[in-house]
């Protein structure tokens, strides 16, 4: 921004608000407070538009977050991987043995499908051996 082109006009501003402009300016290497009011008004328009609110946080900062949500991910792939290898090894023992027909097996998918939304996946072994029981 040129300085040439800038323009004056009045700003109003609370005692306390104008006391920290005044302490943080060079603080921020600032030559002026204007322009360390200009620099505050930019980065607060920069934070409120979605589109650019990479800009205002520090690469490194950006680069950590994406690295740790990264790893985070690829352990739950891998462990979402290996909870489904047991749970087909499972199912494969239990269908070995039981003698269910289709009707019993819909019902039965649709009352667990109930459970989990009801308990926000946490269905315990003990609530299904007590409707297994009928208690």
């Amino acid at each position: 921004m040129a300085e040439k082109n800038k323009k004056r006009f009045p700003l109003w501003m609370h005692p306390e608000t104008q006391r920290q402009v005044k302490e943080w300016y060079q603080k921020d290497n600032c030559r002026s407070q204007s322009e360390f009011i200009e620099k505050a008004i930019l980065f607060y328009c920069g934070y409120i538009s979605a589109e650019n609110s990479i800009k205002f946080l520090p690469a490194a900062l950006t680069s950590a977050m994406a690295g740790v949500v990264e790893s985070s991910e690829n352990r739950m792939a891998r462990l979402l991987f290996k909870l489904a290898v047991e749970m087909s090894m499972m199912m494969n023992i239990i269908a070995s043995n039981a003698e269910l027909d289709e009707t019993l097996m819909q019902r039965l998918r649709g009352k667990c499908v109930a459970d989990v939304k009801k308990s926000v996946g946490s269905v315990t072994f003990e609530d299904v051996v007590k409707f297994q029981k009928g208690q």
